[in-house]
């Protein structure tokens, strides 16, 4: 959605420097004279960035932080105990005292599951304002920043290295996310976690803790590369190239053939989708959930979290490895959990929408003010 907005608005800005070089503004089939070419131009550019800053925050503060939480959060349950009171049976009376003990039961213990704290985007931030402030929805910003920053980096020079090219930048994009780990787990800590007295660079995880989140790391990056090249090899595979290159070529063909050719299409964007589903979203998961096993012990999480993934994690301290497997890590994330995750996707989705929607409406609605009936076509 936001590729779709972010060429919208490129074309749009495109546009407005056509016009303004030319001078004119076209307008049932004429062309007439163009006098604020500045103020649109100011216009559309300032919508643009508010547009990116809206659509930012949204994946960050929604797709980033409410997200994580829901992947490591652990409902808790609340213990009730009944104690039992003596029997009110009819022949009652006839039993002796002793009778009477022994006829009692130990206390009943019922227990009922809170609702999680992620289970509503409003809750969850309510939840974090509380605990850490109110700018808490953007805990982890400066290392979310600094490891975009050198990840950009990193790999441009080594996709320069591996001889540019698709398949050069793919793999450096692996290269580029295993190198990173630490501080991408040094991300989820900080993310997870209460708020420190520390700096958030001298919260940086331990060598040892790194190289135990290389291998999943690894395979998040591998899935996140598989949704480019499945989608690509497929759209190689159906012939479609021609096509987008020459729409013309496509009213050349038969009814059949037509519809041969928008199935092969929609089977391409399913297969995108797919792939993220099947594939990125268990390992993003896993991913999440391995680093929030390796959150130091003098941390505490934000939310409620299970350190021993329902006894599937013991401490270095006593022999276990203290870090759960990838394995257990996706299984342990139960089927209301990975639904409550879904919902939060789906509503991130639509935010992301009606944001859009609603900038591409003011900029027309600027346009039109700051032109009268002139209308960007």
């Amino acid at each position: 959605m936001s590729g779709i907005a972010h060429h919208l608005v490129k074309r749009g800005i495109e546009h407005t420097q056509e016009k303004y070089r030319t001078g004119s503004f076209a307008q049932d089939g004429d062309n007439k004279p163009f006098g604020h070419p500045h103020a649109v131009a100011a216009a559309l550019v300032i919508t643009s960035l508010l547009w990116f800053f809206a659509l930012s925050a949204v994946q960050y503060v929604y797709g980033g932080v409410v997200a994580t939480l829901t992947m490591i959060e652990t409902p808790t349950a609340t213990a009730f105990k009944v104690d039992p009171a003596e029997s009110d049976e009819a022949d009652a009376p006839l039993l002796s005292t002793d009778e009477k003990k022994s006829a009692t039961t130990e206390p009943e213990l019922f227990y009922v599951k809170t609702k999680p704290i992620t289970s509503k985007i409003r809750t969850t931030i309510r939840h974090l304002v509380a605990e850490a402030g109110p700018w808490a929805r953007f805990r982890g910003l400066q290392v979310a920043l600094a490891y975009h920053f050198i990840h950009h980096i990193l790999l441009q020079a080594l996709t320069v290295l591996f001889g540019g090219g698709m398949i050069s930048q793919s793999l450096a994009a692996v290269v580029t996310a295993v190198v990173l780990c630490r501080l991408q787990m040094l991300w989820t800590h900080v993310v997870i976690s209460t708020p420190s007295e520390k700096k958030w660079y001298r919260r940086f995880p331990t060598i040892d803790a790194g190289k135990k989140v290389i291998l999943p790391t690894a395979v998040w990056a591998l899935a996140e590369q598989a949704t480019i090249y499945v989608p690509i090899t497929l759209f190689v595979v159906f012939d479609l190239e021609g096509y987008f290159r020459n729409p013309a070529a496509f009213n050349e063909l038969s009814p059949m053939q037509q519809k041969s050719v928008m199935l092969a299409s929609f089977a391409v964007m399913m297969s995108g989708i797919a792939t993220a589903v099947l594939i990125v979203f268990p390992a993003s998961v896993t991913l999440k959930r391995v680093q929030a096993s390796l959150l130091p012990e003098e941390n505490d999480s934000i939310v409620p979290f299970d350190r021993t993934f329902g006894g599937k994690v013991q401490p270095q301290v006593v022999g276990g490895t203290g870090v759960v497997s990838m394995l257990d890590a996706w299984k342990t994330f139960d089927w209301a959990a990975r639904f409550r995750l879904v919902k939060l996707y789906a509503k991130i989705f639509a935010i992301q929408v009606s944001t859009t929607v609603f900038f591409v409406l003011f900029a027309v609605f600027q346009v039109r003010m700051i032109n009268g009936d002139y209308v960007l076509y």
